[in-house]
């Protein structure tokens, strides 16, 4: 199956995504592990990663073919 030029976008930015939350995750377990450091600084990484895995979900849904039950 040869993928279009548009999928082939999708993918590579989802990958940057996935890679972005992974990043995330990391950097929040060390800010976390810090002690009671900068709330604010980890309530926004925190937000920025569910902002991620939702923009992660979108696009994995226009990747799947709709299946009709």
């Amino acid at each position: 199956m040869i993928m279009d030029e548009q999928e082939k976008s999708v993918r590579i930015k989802l990958e940057q995504l996935r890679q972005e939350h992974r990043d995330l995750d990391m950097a929040i377990e060390a800010l976390a592990d810090a002690g009671p450091g900068d709330q604010i600084q980890l309530t926004r990484l925190k937000k920025r990663k569910l902002i991620l895995k939702d923009l992660i979900s979108r696009l994995e849904d226009d990747l799947l073919p709709d299946i009709i039950a």
